[in-house]
């Protein structure tokens, strides 16, 4: 025989549960209801698309070894960094497309980011940086008075990886890049790069990806 105060105990226990079994449910049902609510009430924006530019695209060619400026209608946002990597990735696509005149797979995807930095004082024949005390590089008093700027162009590991290999084909993509960099972004007059956020020895076995590259040497000769 059960004893009386579990039978009341028991009572109680269920009498609670069913309680706060309806509370819960209420409670879920009102914040479904404003829920529901808020997005009646919230105003539908429709998502930020920067408008279409005209951008210059400086296009190698492996036929003759040159730069041809393009023009081409892309949407360009207004931050500097966003827009130096639209037009490379329009760049880049164009050599990955299957009629290219300098065919390297990858696209625009193959650039992971192109940050702006103050131009550096340059010095020597190799463009090393000149370093401060501290062993980093220090900007240019010239550059920072002029508002010259950096570009940090962040490749992908595969887009390296992809690359064909030759000095020529290797400088033609480097130059095209820092030419379409300069024909978009004037103050843009050097160009550094890294592969996957490290510094890398060469683009693919022959050219040069440590030094600092000048946008001047990009400039297509008269």
């Amino acid at each position: 025989m059960i004893p009386r105060y579990q039978t009341i105990l028991f009572s109680v226990l269920v009498l609670a549960s069913v309680v706060m079994g309806v509370a819960l449910w209420n409670t879920l049902d009102r914040a479904h209801q404003r829920l529901l609510s808020s997005d009646e009430s919230a105003p539908t924006q429709a998502p930020e698309v920067a408008p279409a530019e005209q951008a210059t695209i400086m296009a190698a060619s492996d036929a003759d070894g040159s730069l041809l400026a393009q023009a081409q209608s892309l949407p360009l946002p207004s931050d500097p960094g966003a827009r130096a990597r639209a037009v490379l990735g329009k760049l880049l696509d164009l050599y990955a497309a299957a009629d290219a005149a300098h065919p390297v797979a990858g696209g625009a995807n193959s650039i992971e980011q192109v940050f702006l930095l103050p131009a550096q004082n340059l010095e020597g024949r190799n463009g090393e940086a000149k370093m401060n005390g501290t062993g980093q590089s220090s900007p240019s008093n010239d550059a920072a008075a002029t508002g010259d700027e950096m570009a940090v162009v962040n490749l992908t590991g595969a887009f390296v990886a992809g690359h064909p290999s030759g000095i020529e084909t290797e400088t033609l993509t480097v130059m095209s890049i820092c030419g379409t960099l300069h024909a978009n972004l004037p103050r843009v007059t050097q160009v550094r790069f890294l592969v996957d956020g490290q510094p890398r020895a060469t683009l693919a076995g022959h050219v040069d990806l440590t030094r600092t590259y000048l946008t001047a040497e990009a400039a297509p000769k008269p």
